[in-house]
């Protein structure tokens, strides 16, 4: 992950504008190449195993989906569900917050099929 000098200007800057900008506040959260698209899929599919994540992620490191997985799950918008088996087996969900996305997911979406030949 990457740290910033707690108190240098661009950090001081994103703290403001989280705390004052809802629009700042969703991007820093569900904003990226990665989490947006695991949010799509959990919404669609409702739940997925994490080799099922892999498989739809093209493209994307073990280390980078596991670093998403857990910013989403800190940030309240996915659930982690281990099955206590042989192999285990790990699920992601949306929580109720991560399922409160929906409709914007949903906009993003269309607005971008509509200008995709533009």
């Amino acid at each position: 992950m990457n740290k910033r000098k707690e108190n240098s200007t661009n950090s001081i800057n994103e703290i403001y504008w989280k705390d004052h900008c809802g629009i700042a506040l969703t991007l820093s959260i569900i904003g990226g190449r990665w989490k947006i698209n695991i949010l799509s899929y959990l919404l669609s599919e409702q739940k997925l195993r994490y080799s099922e994540l892999r498989k739809r992620l093209i493209g994307i490191s073990e280390r980078m989906l596991i670093s998403k997985l857990k910013e989403l799950e800190n940030d309240g918008l996915v659930n982690r569900i281990v099955h206590q088996q042989v192999p285990p087996k790990v699920e992601y969900e949306l929580t109720e917050l991560g399922l409160s996305l929906k409709e914007i997911l949903y906009l993003m979406d269309k607005w971008g099929e509509d200008n995709l030949t533009k």
